[in-house]
């Protein structure tokens, strides 16, 4: 795992996220979920090709339900793009590096 991939909880979301300079990624996910784990290598390379304009940050919604209850989450993997804390955009499911990258791209 990366080193500039942060994991946030329910205490530390506001700071890692919310009251980010940069924008964030949000990667919500799950240890069992097959499709999280296949675009976690995508994740740890756009933090290295976005460090300094992006953060990556992923959410354990087994571990931490009620972030992913606050932002709607139902289905997982799920990416969420906030900027100046607010939600800007969102992409359920799992990507390839040109989708990641197009969605990051046209969200920051």
């Amino acid at each position: 795992m990366s080193d500039l991939i942060k994991h946030a909880t329910e205490k530390t979301f506001e700071a890692e996220v919310l009251k980010s300079e940069l924008p964030v990624l949000v990667d919500y996910w799950a240890p069992w979920c097959g499709p999280c784990k296949a675009i976690a290598p995508l994740l740890e390379e756009a933090s290295r090709d976005y460090e300094g304009r992006i953060h990556v940050v992923k959410v354990d919604v087994q571990d931490h339900p009620e972030v992913a209850a606050k932002f709607g989450i139902r289905g997982i993997p799920t990416l969420m793009v906030f900027k100046n804390g607010e939600a800007v955009a969102t992409k359920v499911g799992a990507v390839n590096k040109t989708q990641l990258t197009g969605f990051i791209d046209e969200s920051i």
